[in-house]
């Protein structure tokens, strides 16, 4: 039986029973790799859930598109609007790492919301640069309270990013909120990576937090270097007319070319 897409009921039904797996994508490959594989839920740009394609490719996975914090422009009305748009083009819930007020708003109109808490990039410098958050019980409760302003924000879940597990695990506890773990632990409700590291494309510093399964920053080294040698030899053959070969050209009919000459002997005397 064909795995169906989970709704926002299973996944709440499932809290504290079932790890779900999600992954961030950048190409059309990786979406259809990623519903092949059984893949649970996916993190799309805008541009992706907007193309038609996209669902008719993923039957069966519950999608997450997202927005950063200063990709906005103009009044926080217009994460409304894009909430709706995503929405309407078949997305199951919507990224949203802004204000409180602007989380409020998309879950008055029943959009689902996923907030982020613990190491936020956009916000990073606030926690002191690109490090692990909640360390100690002070910044554990700082964690924990933003948790419970998202739940009085009416959001569906929440990314905890690079927390300590027992410190996400207690939170995870006791919060009603979907708690995705980057980096956090296996005490949450789902297990969240960018596909560029489990792809091992990741070029110089790989997070701690991300595990490589494959190496295909040496396969597309690989390849880049045979796309330069085919071309090389392309260019070899056009100078030393190599290319094109009788099989790569289209031949006249037979006797057509000697008609051809005629006609033109006629146009040069006209």
């Amino acid at each position: 039986m064909a795995k169906k897409k989970p709704t926002l009921a299973d996944i709440r039904a499932n809290k504290g029973k079932y790890q779900y797996s999600k992954l961030h994508i950048d190409t059309w490959d990786e979406i259809a790799a990623c519903e092949a594989a059984g893949i649970d839920m996916l993190s799309v740009a805008t541009e992706f859930i907007t193309d038609p394609r996209f669902r008719q490719m993923t039957p069966s996975t519950f999608a997450v598109v997202g927005r950063s914090l200063y990709d906005n422009e103009g009044t926080p009305d217009g994460f409304l609007r894009w909430g709706y748009q995503a929405m309407r083009h078949g997305a199951d819930a919507v990224y949203c790492p802004t204000s409180f007020g602007n989380i409020r708003k998309l879950a008055d109109e029943a959009i689902p919301v996923i907030g982020h808490v613990g190491l936020i990039p956009s916000k990073a410098s606030w926690t002191g640069g690109f490090k692990a958050v909640g360390k100690t019980a002070e910044s554990a409760m700082q964690v924990w309270d933003l948790v419970r302003r998202y739940e009085d924000a009416g959001a569906f879940g929440v990314e905890i990013e690079v927390v300590p597990p027992d410190i996400a695990a207690e939170i995870s506890k006791r919060t009603s909120l979907f708690m995705i773990s980057m980096g956090s632990g296996t005490g949450c409700d789902a297990q969240y990576l960018f596909t560029c590291d489990v792809l091992g494309e990741t070029r110089g510093h790989i997070p701690k937090h991300a595990k490589v399964y494959r190496n295909f920053a040496k396969e597309m080294d690989r390849l880049q270097n045979e796309r330069i040698a085919a071309f090389k030899e392309f260019h070899g053959d056009v100078q030393t007319s190599a290319f094109p070969e009788a099989t790569q050209v289209t031949q006249a009919q037979p006797g057509q070319f000697e008609k051809f000459l005629k006609l033109l002997e006629k146009t040069k005397h006209a």
